[in-house]
């Protein structure tokens, strides 16, 4: 004995438009009379019936990235002022933690460049995202420690 209640019982029939007065569903197919709606093809798009279409009510985002890769830049020399003003101690290792501490860069940012602006003379281990070629020189050349993060895009 089988179920009345089989998947097969449970699909609804394709109503069939255009086919006769008799289908309930003929002569203008549910589509009214006349008028841009009645016709095949033709579509108003994002109109919302004179309210203010979602497309004009977001803010436009043009070529600004919605996820910003913000990279914040530090000098030797910034570095090397820290240093004088007791402010960063030269026998810890200097990370992103570090500088976010002493309220050199936002909470936001998470990513950093060493430039080799200015001069070192304390020997340092510093960690960072990049560096640039004069800069990673100069430290080493002072008796520091370059150590460079993972670089992931």
């Amino acid at each position: 004995m089988t179920s009345l209640n089989t998947l097969s019982n449970l699909k609804t029939k394709k109503i069939r438009v255009g086919r006769g007065i008799g289908s309930g569903k003929g002569k203008t197919s549910g589509r009214g009379v006349k008028g841009q709606k009645s016709r095949s093809g033709v579509a108003i798009k994002s109109f919302e019936g004179g309210q203010m279409p979602l497309y004009r009510r977001l803010p436009k985002r043009g070529f600004n990235p919605i996820i910003k890769n913000d990279i914040a830049l530090i000098n030797l020399g910034d570095l090397q002022k820290l240093i004088d003003n007791k402010k960063i101690n030269i026998n810890e290792k200097i990370n992103i933690d570090t500088l976010k501490k002493l309220k050199l860069f936002r909470k936001s940012i998470n990513k950093f460049k060493v430039l080799s602006n200015g001069e070192l003379n304390s020997k340092i281990d510093i960690e960072g995202d990049y560096f640039s070629k004069t800069a990673k020189e100069k430290i080493e050349k002072a008796g520091g420690q370059v150590i460079i993060k993972n670089q992931s895009v």
